[in-house]
């Protein structure tokens, strides 16, 4: 029975071993070290770092990447130039999955004649009131006066706390007040799975989640009476749900968007251009698009002074011309380097239209 029992116990070890052997070799998404390395309310990757990322369980666009000297993934490193456009979003401005020269910034900049350096400011997981704290830090450190936001259809409502995209900026979802809900710092296990690239496949690449296995493992089924167990894994209450899901009141969409702009008045010297993304899959098949929330905010945005490039009429007529996709595949709904082009030129001729026009938000 021992000698059975370690011999199992050996051959599991070396098949974990084998696994992350194999892992190791194979582009697999490796740790970003991710932490408050720069401001309190900014998560970064660790500065001046290099790791993997790719997609799905057989590692569709493996790219290598670089953070600069602000953890961030961009070509340059940050420096004071207030001549600089600072690009600012989520991970469709970060696009881990496009090749360098294919990311928003670096084809914005080729879209600018190479006249101006851009500073990718993208971070996933973050929304509209994040944004605002990096539109901060980059005119405090960098003396950055035009500002470019590219921004997802959900970020207005993904700046609800509880969103589970929020680094540090949100308003709660009940009493529309703000709040600082700074992500946790990772246990110590946690870290050492990370540097584990067996350990990185199952969790980035496979999506599990190791959390809701064990609690689906310790869980007891219900008991035939129909009456729920005590031991069964509780549904969330509607107040614990993410709030896209049950708020989507005109109240939410104006609390988010005027608190965005009392934050970032002061730091817009020059111009903020917001690009905003739209319903790319409904254009694609020429269908209506009907998105309330995105229309108030676009409203919103222009009656503040922001200069709003509205990306659909800007696909509809790609649609309308050619049948090629603007995401980067059915499995992940990004832009691709066709859809990066179209909006790094919209936000260009906007910014060349504007050279000479005077800051459109009053500090």
């Amino acid at each position: 029975m021992k000698r059975t029992l370690f011999g199992t116990l050996l051959g599991l070890l070396a098949f974990v071993l084998l696994g992350e052997l194999l892992c190791r070799a194979l582009p697999v998404s490796s740790a970003t070290r991710a932490d408050y390395h720069i401001d309190p309310r900014i998560l970064t990757y660790a500065p001046n770092h290099r790791f993997s990322y790719a997609t799905g369980w057989d590692l569709r666009n493996p790219q290598r990447l670089t953070t600069n000297n602000f953890g961030f993934v961009a070509e340059h490193p940050f420096r004071p130039d207030p001549t600089a456009v600072a690009l600012i979003g989520d991970s469709h401005v970060e696009a881990a999955s496009l090749p360098a020269d294919a990311r928003p910034a670096a084809q914005l900049e080729r879209s600018l004649g190479g006249r101006r350096a851009v500073y990718a400011m993208g971070s996933g997981g973050t929304a509209l009131l994040d944004y605002a704290e990096r539109i901060r830090f980059a005119h405090e450190h960098f003396g950055i006066r035009d500002f470019v936001i590219l921004m997802e259809r959900q970020d207005v409502r993904q700046s609800l706390c509880g969103s589970g995209n929020v680094h540090s900026q949100c308003l709660d979802a009940v009493t529309l007040a703000s709040r600082t809900d700074p992500v946790a710092a990772p246990s110590a296990i946690k870290k050492l799975l990370r540097e584990s690239a067996l350990a990185q496949y199952l969790v980035s690449q496979l999506k599990l989640d190791p959390g809701r296995l064990l609690r689906q493992a310790f869980a007891r089924s219900a008991p035939t009476s129909g009456e729920p167990s005590s031991d069964a894994v509780p549904t969330p209450k509607a107040a614990e749900r993410p709030p896209g899901a049950n708020r989507h009141s005109t109240a939410a969409i104006d609390a988010v968007t005027d608190t965005f702009f009392e934050r970032v008045r002061a730091h817009i010297a020059g111009r903020l251009v917001i690009v905003v993304d739209s319903n790319r899959p409904a254009l694609q098949r020429h269908q209506k698009v009907a998105d309330p929330d995105r229309d108030r905010f676009i409203e919103r945005a222009r009656a503040a002074g922001a200069i709003v490039v509205d990306t659909e009429p800007l696909f509809r007529d790609h649609f309308e011309r050619s049948t090629l996709s603007l995401d980067v595949g059915p499995y992940d709904g990004h832009m691709n380097t066709r859809g990066v082009g179209l909006i790094a030129a919209a936000a260009a001729r906007v910014l060349g239209d504007l050279a000479s026009a005077p800051p459109r938000l009053a500090p």
